[in-house]
């Protein structure tokens, strides 16, 4: 099938590269790529956060969590490393829905109790070894596993509402792969914008992520990457304003500064801020309503704070759908 992907984020180019790997002819339309998508901001720890519902969420987080694990083994340049790390609680609970679907899970013990940032000691919560993406290298290694495995890639050229009604010729199938911008592209006003600010910081030898949402609005992680440590963070939701806010960015420095006080001398190496495209479900259906007529559309959007760690598994199922039509 001649398939049109809108969307450049992880979510879009996973989707295509499954498809050209499963013989399709695909073209990616964005409106930027790169640093100008919100995959470009995202910690890219593999961890299911603001994504419903839990069923497919962890069918598809296990289907990338396979994915991504096999990349750190056999593709260095992937960007992509598997990593252990702490989730702190407050209190002992039963363990998610996905801990079967991890490497070496278990409840934390007494020797590896931490001081979380607000000071306290943390009483409960688990370990396991996660996939981390460095979005910086791992974007560029998806757009170019794309374009030699025969697709195009057409930033600049991003689907309007206007244009809705048409498609190119030849166009069989579109996937709109669209994030935030299906609020005003599909009229999808379930879509909403949860506000993240991160810091990068530089890497003074840090190998373990740590995580504690003991407050759901400024959730406190550390992310390490080979060359950064990224550390955040907020989930402010219906904020649509994308500017740096420095009282956040000092506020997000003393959190994980106490929480991992190893980054107490780390530099800063900058700042950014992105807008997680939020909806009660994942909207991943086949509505050709979305398009123009005698093309099937998908839709493949509303991923949350769970883009990295759901893209493999959704595009398998969008890459399924498709091959049902051929």
């Amino acid at each position: 099938m001649r398939v049109e992907v809108v969307g450049a984020g992880v979510i879009g180019l996973s989707t295509a590269l499954r498809l050209l790997q499963r013989g399709h002819e695909v073209t990616v339309r964005a409106a930027g790529t790169g640093e100008r998508t919100t995959s470009s901001v995202a910690a890219a720890l593999w961890y299911p956060y603001l994504a419903a519902p839990a069923d497919a969420t962890r069918r598809w987080g296990a289907v990338t969590y396979e994915v991504l694990t096999s990349l750190a083994a056999s593709d260095p340049s992937a960007g992509v490393d598997l990593r252990r790390g702490f989730e702190l609680l407050d209190s002992s609970t039963d363990p998610p829905g996905w801990a079967d679907d991890v490497r070496g899970f278990r409840a934390i013990v007494s020797a590896d109790r931490r001081r979380r940032g607000d000071g306290r000691a943390a009483l409960a919560g688990w370990t396991f070894e996660a996939p981390v993406a460095d979005m910086a290298v791992y974007l560029p290694w998806l757009t170019s596993q794309v374009v030699t495995a025969g697709g195009r890639v057409d930033p600049d050229d991003v689907l309007t509402p206007a244009d809705l009604g048409s498609a190119r010729v030849g166009t069989q199938v579109r996937v709109l792969c669209t994030g935030l911008g299906s609020r005003d592209l599909l009229a999808d006003t379930d879509v909403v914008p949860v506000r993240g600010q991160v810091v990068l910081l530089s890497q003074v030898g840090l190998s373990t992520w740590v995580l504690d949402e003991a407050d759901p609005q400024r959730p406190t992680y550390v992310v390490p990457r080979r060359d950064v440590v990224v550390c955040g963070g907020t989930a402010l939701p219906d904020r649509w304003d994308d500017g740096v806010d420095d009282e956040t960015t000092h506020d997000i420095l003393a959190r994980c500064r106490a929480l991992v006080p190893g980054l107490a001398a780390a530099p800063v190496l900058g700042v950014r801020v992105g807008l997680r495209p939020v909806r009660p479900r994942v909207y991943l259906a086949r509505d050709d309503s979305l398009g123009p007529d005698g093309v099937a559309t998908i839709g493949c959007y509303g991923h949350g704070g769970a883009g990295v760690t759901l893209s493999w598994g959704c595009a398998e199922d969008v890459a399924t759908m498709v091959d049902e039509l051929s």
